[in-house]
């Protein structure tokens, strides 16, 4: 069975955790709680962790996952707070992903 390099592993987790850094500095709140948006303007809340998915498949800043709201498959990203209106928070909030996989 093959080691992990520990050097390798620190430099993935230092990666991941100066990404989310920069992310949340940049206004996405990333979390179990974050609001996306679809390719056909859909909003609704899904877990988003940086690093780790397990009911998308992540394609760098953007995953390729289930829309519940036009029950489809899309690519989605995560949408800025300041960028949302009350009505798109709304929908978001109304419209949650499956917690499980």
């Amino acid at each position: 069975m093959r080691r992990i390099n520990p050097r390798r592993l620190a430099l993935i987790v230092g990666v991941i955790a100066v990404g989310t850094a920069v992310a949340r500095r940049r206004g996405y709140n990333l979390g179990t709680n974050t609001v996306v948006r679809c390719k056909d303007g859909h909003y609704f809340t899904t877990i988003w962790i940086p690093g780790a998915s397990l009911k998308s498949i992540r394609l760098g800043w953007y995953r390729f996952q289930r829309c519940p709201v036009g029950d489809h498959w899309t690519l989605v990203k995560p949408a800025r707070d300041i960028d949302l209106t009350a009505v798109e928070r709304q929908q978001a909030e109304h419209n949650r992903d499956t917690r499980i996989p």
